[in-house]
């Protein structure tokens, strides 16, 4: 039944991220019809479109200029696409991951086992990850909010050793959840990964390797760069269904499992049993 959930969501998920790309995309004529023939000194495409490849320098770098690259696209296209897989294809497979370790964490019966002290653990590490998120959906993306999320990767990858090695002393950790946590741990970091090369002028000034100085203030972003206020919505919503709500009811089971206590007792007993071996040793 996990397996079959598990799949399920992906599935979904990918579906969701393949069919945003596809409506989003402009049709290859359309592009055609709009494109600037090239100038002086740009490269014209080759005449068969599988050995049409960009220049490459001496060094063996490929060299990537304004206008049609040798895929067909414009670096416009490139930047939409890689935009769109973003916000269509990581964030829903982020979200699903999520929905899906909270399932495994119910059919482990965490609050008989690990408890309070493990859900709030998972809550943390929501709002570690939420707090980039927002920053992301209504600030300009410059060195401190690149900064911001960088940081706030590397305390949910702290969090998430502290969770695990507190579950897996006092409950079951299965494969399928496992195989989740490596979803969990590796998302946040693509995500991370797609916005610095998206910005990357940005990442260069950040580091002190750019042309301009780095621009540490915090705006809004501007019009241009807005989300469509659709997406924002309807990601706050699921975000809130299917992540805030499942760990608000897990903690709710937990609470009222054992009233007043972080760990049920028989965590306890285990944690103290461990404690009087390894004085004995």
């Amino acid at each position: 039944m996990r397996g079959f959930l598990f799949a399920t969501v992906s599935v979904a998920a990918v579906a969701l991220g393949a069919g945003a790309l596809m409506r989003r995309r402009r049709p290859v004529e359309d592009r055609r019809s709009h494109r600037v023939p090239p100038g002086p000194g740009a490269w014209a495409p080759a005449r068969s479109a599988a050995l049409a490849l960009p220049p490459v320098s001496r060094s063996g770098m490929v060299q990537v200029r304004t206008g049609q690259v040798g895929n067909g696209l414009s670096q416009h296209d490139i930047h939409e696409l890689t935009r769109n897989f973003l916000l269509y294809y990581i964030v829903p497979m982020w979200l699903a991951a999520g929905l899906a370790d909270w399932y495994c964490h119910r059919a482990t019966h965490i609050e008989e086992t690990t408890g309070t002290k493990e859900t709030l653990l998972h809550l943390a590490q929501l709002t570690e990850m939420g707090i980039p998120t927002l920053a992301a959906l209504f600030l300009e993306i410059n060195p401190p909010v690149l900064a911001l999320m960088a940081g706030s990767f590397l305390v949910h990858e702290a969090t998430a050793l502290w969770d695990v090695s507190y579950a897996v002393s006092r409950r079951d950790v299965t494969p399928i959840e496992q195989h989740v946590h490596s979803f969990l741990e590796m998302l946040p970091l693509m995500g991370l990964s797609f916005i610095g090369l998206l910005h990357w002028p940005q990442v260069k000034a950040m580091v002190g390797a750019g042309d301009q100085p780095a621009d540490w203030s915090l705006r809004l972003k501007s019009d241009r760069d807005k989300l469509p206020m659709g997406y924002i919505v309807t990601l706050l919503g699921t975000i809130a269904a299917l992540e805030l709500s499942p760990y608000m009811e897990e903690l709710w089971r937990d609470w009222n499992a054992w009233p007043g206590r972080l760990v049920p007792p028989e965590a306890e007993a285990i944690q103290a049993r461990r404690q009087e071996h390894e004085w004995a040793l």
